[in-house]
């Protein structure tokens, strides 16, 4: 799990080292450097992917991420011609990564590496930014289809949803008798298991969870995987109750959204990295709220989560799951990502924020989740006749 994260001469920033925790929540206006936070992690996972670490070099572009040229990976004001990113992990394994980036190599899209240090291979085992027990949703994801691609490369090898959740129904299709890892994800409203005495259990299985928290989007949903093989394609349908199956193109446009994220978290085990960008997209606020609650349910598992938002929806999730004891407040790091104006230059400042026990946030620095606020004073304010 990383525990802290230093970026220098990477993008929009120029050097900056980041605490992070099981439920780390990135938000700020845009243009901030909130993605290329998350891009400076996900280089690295790249360029191992490509071959290219720890040996050759930085891959800016790939199935991950698409930066372009050295010139628009390096930050425009850098003293040095270098990018350097570190990882200082809560197992102890730390590590540091400096990639050349001069005139040179600015039209280039692998920045060669300087060094590594240390120079041991453990990192690569043991780190969830490298291993299998990844995924990231980006944020433009998959929307409804009359089908969606099936790889068994990806899912049966690398265990992945894809970056925009396009093999989601492939996973699903494959794991949906899998047993979620951690009691503590199960939903309250999930499907009830008989055994042969006649007791009954909450199911376990990662396709009632999925169809349970997917209900709290679209109350009811039931969900119908459909392969075809022999054409790598996959049709997932909803249902509700004994209706017909509808395709999901004819159904809201949030639940085919929100469905990788929900399968990636419940079927993640403990030490798994899971980023997600913008986990609001398509969502009525009740929907985000649950979202936001999944996510430190998940967090409270051991499974580390990293999400970008812009929903203060999500955010007061997050708050209730801390105020109802689900989550332990000490699990959750905020960032907030402003541009302040220092000497005349515009300077990128994350602002660090806490979270008691209560849900409360210590502070609400200006920007942050408060344009509600802002426009219920103008509307209090008396009208000018």
């Amino acid at each position: 799990m990383i525990s802290s994260l230093y970026i220098k001469n990477f993008k929009a920033l120029g050097e900056h080292l980041l605490t992070f925790k099981p439920l780390t929540l990135i938000s700020g206006l845009n243009s901030t450097g909130k993605s290329s936070v998350l891009q400076s992690i996900l280089t690295l996972r790249q360029s191992y992917q490509q071959k290219l670490l720890p040996g050759e070099g930085l891959a800016l572009n790939g199935d991950l991420v698409s930066i372009g040229r050295g010139k628009d990976a390096r930050f425009e004001d850098a003293t040095e011609d270098l990018i350097e990113v570190k990882l200082i992990n809560s197992l102890g394994i730390d590590c540091s990564w400096k990639f050349k980036c001069d005139n040179q190599e600015n039209d280039s899209d692998v920045l060669p590496i300087i060094s590594q240090e240390p120079a041991s291979l453990e990192i690569y085992e043991f780190s969830s930014v490298f291993n299998e027990n990844f995924h990231y949703l980006q944020a433009e994801r998959i929307g409804p289809r009359s089908s969606f691609k099936m790889s068994n490369f990806q899912v049966a090898q690398l265990k992945s949803l894809g970056t925009q959740g396009e093999y989601t129904g492939h996973f699903l299709s494959i794991n949906e008798r899998s047993k979620i890892c951690n009691i503590k994800l199960s939903h309250p409203n999930v499907k009830q298991d008989e055994d042969n005495l006649g007791v009954t259990t909450p199911s376990l299985d990662l396709i009632d969870q999925v169809e349970a928290w997917l209900g709290e989007i679209s109350p009811g949903i039931r969900l119908r995987l459909d392969p075809k093989p022999d054409l790598d394609l996959m049709s997932i349908r909803y249902q509700y109750g004994d209706s017909d199956r509808y395709r999901s193109t004819n159904v809201g446009f949030g639940i085919t959204y929100s469905l990788p994220i929900i399968v990636a978290i419940l079927s993640s085990k403990p030490g798994a990295l899971i980023i997600i960008e913008n986990p609001e997209a398509h969502l009525h606020p009740q929907g985000q709220a649950k979202i936001g609650e999944l996510v430190a349910l998940a967090a409270s598992c051991g499974i580390q989560i990293v999400v970008e938002t812009h929903s203060d929806h999500v955010l007061n999730g997050i708050r209730l799951a801390v105020h109802g004891g689900k989550t332990n407040p000490d699990d959750v790091q905020l960032y907030y990502f402003q541009r302040v104006n220092k000497l005349g230059e515009s300077i990128i400042n994350p602002i660090s924020l806490k979270m008691n026990r209560r849900g409360r946030i210590d502070r609400w620095p200006d920007g942050f989740f408060d344009e509600w606020d802002k426009s219920l004073e103008t509307l209090l304010d008396p009208i000018q006749e």
